[in-house]
């Protein structure tokens, strides 16, 4: 969801360094952003609507050490520049940013109003500003000693690097926290103290450990040009820096936390989008190498893994939008190849499935940023009843990874755009991976899985992408496409749809082949694009079937096969991969749902209302 970036420490150019960090963030997906300098004037801001890429970073040369800057996705309250963030307390020295919800913030304000505090703004943000002043008249009117508020939550760096003002900022912060309720991830500065302060209960926060001083920013490509080196901030902690030292502490009772450095493994490189326009297609291209890396993993630890599975007295996979297509493929994978049963849920409705857990139980969480909402709520009912929990994750120390109990790593490496497309085909490879261990035949199915990965390097070559664009050309006006699938096929059918859906606007539904003649038949007519979605299979008669069903009805027919058919008007070549033809076949779709979106003047990396990782329920 929203962007979050603040800095302090020995630079002068705080300003410049946010801005740019904001700017590699804006795959998140935004409508308006904020930036708060701390200067010798006082902390100067600066806010708008649109994007933060057509702002100038060389306009905020003012020397400054401590800045921090948003950008918003738009929750409670329009998009205006007075709802975009940063907030400011009555007194103009408070400033928040946030990312997440403050589910009571109504109450709060109304609380606040009756004690004088004036909202200019009709977000839940601002009241964490104004609570916050109201902490802090509060603990000067409680205590007049230093020395005693020190003792009480203060910043317990070096009293000598520390403003005497801190500890009651850090404290004030620290109290009104507890007063929140929902899911949020806050950065707060202060115009007389040279510090940030941080908290977070749900949404995520990272500290980036510079040389020069300290970042906090709610992922790493914000800061991966000035350091490679992290901390992560766990559920219910807070954290104080003044650029020079740094304190972590449980949020609730400001008991010290220790924190390990931890070192990315991926460059700053690897999320520019290089010789490529948008990212989508750089990150499509890119599964010629991802899926190869997501089979190289331990073979102890995936064959230990599937004997959980088989040991587990009931499985479930969960997972949110395009991860949830991944595991209801592997339901599939699971099913064929290891005649197994497991149970798909999609992750914001797994609460309803709690009273089939049981201590035996094993949960499967598949995301892409391991910071998804519902997916950790789903881990969260699966630990209460004691269940094992796996998660299958691209973003390393992720909370989603750092609270499972097993975690597996698809190592795909960034993936920038809104639409997921290689972390896809890296889930599902690492799925299929332990269907085969499973039954004891990992080498096949690492051999299978590298196969199809060399397939794939074949396949996506400059006249395979030029002929799937001649296709979006076709079709680019039609107000109405349909997706058909049969197997492993049905889920990249609903895959195909979001794809399709979330980057051109085009209205795509995708469905089982077999529930066409129930409903869904009925919205065809002359010149309808209708995608078949074919692997040589046990089910392939079936939904070549499906496919004239279509056609005769006026069904304009795009087959996407590893063989010609008479049906299909047009014939996307999908090389044959047994096993991982799903894999296979949800490629060419992501390639036809990007040159859509192009040629219908769309931004294919950050759609409208959506955002890449969904941090709020």
């Amino acid at each position: 969801m929203c962007g979050i970036i603040g800095y302090v420490g020995r630079r002068t150019d705080a300003g410049v360094l946010v801005v740019e960090g904001l700017k590699r963030l804006e795959y998140r997906g935004y409508d308006s952003w904020g930036v708060a300098c701390k200067t010798e004037e006082g902390i100067v801001i600066r806010k708008d609507v649109g994007k933060i890429s057509a702002v100038n970073p060389s306009d905020f040369l003012q020397p400054s050490s401590l800045a921090m800057a948003h950008t918003r996705w738009a929750t409670h309250g329009g998009v205006t520049p007075e709802n975009a963030h940063p907030h400011v307390s009555c007194d103009g020295k408070v400033v928040v940013v946030l990312n997440g919800i403050i589910e009571n913030f109504e109450e709060l304000r109304a609380e606040l109003a009756a004690k004088g505090h004036r909202f200019v703004s009709t977000t839940d943000t601002e009241v964490i500003p104004h609570l916050i002043e109201e902490e802090m008249k509060n603990e000067g009117q409680r205590t007049e000693d230093l020395g005693q508020r020190e003792k009480e939550n203060a910043f317990p760096g070096p009293r000598s690097q520390v403003p005497s003002p801190s500890p009651d900022f850090a404290a004030a912060v620290r109290r009104a926290c507890l007063r929140f309720e929902g899911r949020f991830g806050i950065v707060a500065m202060h115009a007389d103290v040279p510090l940030l302060v941080a908290a977070r209960t749900g949404s995520p926060l990272i500290v980036g450990v510079a040389e020069d001083g300290y970042f906090i920013a709610s992922d790493t490509p914000a800061f991966i040009r000035s350091t490679a080196t992290v901390q992560y901030l766990d559920d219910g902690e807070m954290v104080v820096t003044d650029g020079q030292s740094i304190l972590f502490s449980d949020l609730r009772t400001g008991e010290e936390r220790e924190k390990r450095e931890i070192a990315i493994t991926w460059s700053a490189a690897e999320s520019q989008k290089g010789e490529y326009e948008h990212y989508m297609l750089k990150e499509i291209m890119e599964q010629k190498q991802s899926i190869a890396r997501a089979v190289n993993q331990d073979i102890d630890q995936i064959e230990t893994l599937a004997r959980a599975i088989l040991d587990a007295q009931g499985t479930f996979l969960v997972g949110c939008g395009t991860a949830a297509k991944a595991c209801m493929a592997a339901e599939y994978f699971f099913s064929v190849i290891a005649g197994h049963h497991v149970n798909f849920a999609p992750a914001s409705e797994f609460k309803l499935y709690h009273r089939f857990l049981k201590p035996e139980s094993l949960l499967i969480a598949v995301s892409q940023s391991g910071e998804t909402a519902d997916t950790l709520e789903a881990m969260k009912i699966a630990k209460s009843k004691g269940a094992k929990v796996l998660a299958i994750v691209n973003a390393e120390g992720s909370s989603i990874a750092r609270e499972a109990d097993y975690t597996l790593h698809i190592n795909a490496g960034p993936e920038r755009a809104v639409a997921s497309t290689k972390a896809l085909t890296g889930q599902m490879a690492v799925l299929l991976l332990i269907a085969y261990a499973m039954i004891g035949k990992l080498p096949k199915g690492r051999t299978r899985l590298l196969e199809t990965a060399a397939a794939i390097n074949d396949m996506l070559n400059p006249r395979y992408t030029e002929f799937i664009e001649t296709i979006a050309e076709r079709i680019q006006q039609s107000s109405d496409l349909y997706i058909i699938g049969k197997g492993w096929n049905y889920p990249m059918a609903l895959e195909s749809a979001i794809k399709i859906q979330e980057v051109s606007y085009v209205h795509a539904e995708g469905f089982a082949g077999g529930e066409l003649k129930h409903g869904p038949i009925a919205l065809i007519e002359k010149g309808t694009p209708c995608i078949a979605l074919v692997g040589n299979d046990e089910v392939r008669t079936d939904i070549v079937s499906n496919a004239i069903e279509l056609k005769a009805r006026g069904g304009f027919i795009i087959g996407i096969a590893p063989a010609r058919n008479d049906v299909f008007d047009e014939w996307i070549k999908v090389p044959d991969v047994d096993t991982a033809q799903a894999i296979v076949n949800i490629i060419p779709i992501q390639i036809l749902a990007y040159f859509l979106a192009v040629k219908r003047g769309k931004d294919p990396d950050m759609p409208r209302n959506l955002a890449k990782s969904v941090t709020v329920k």
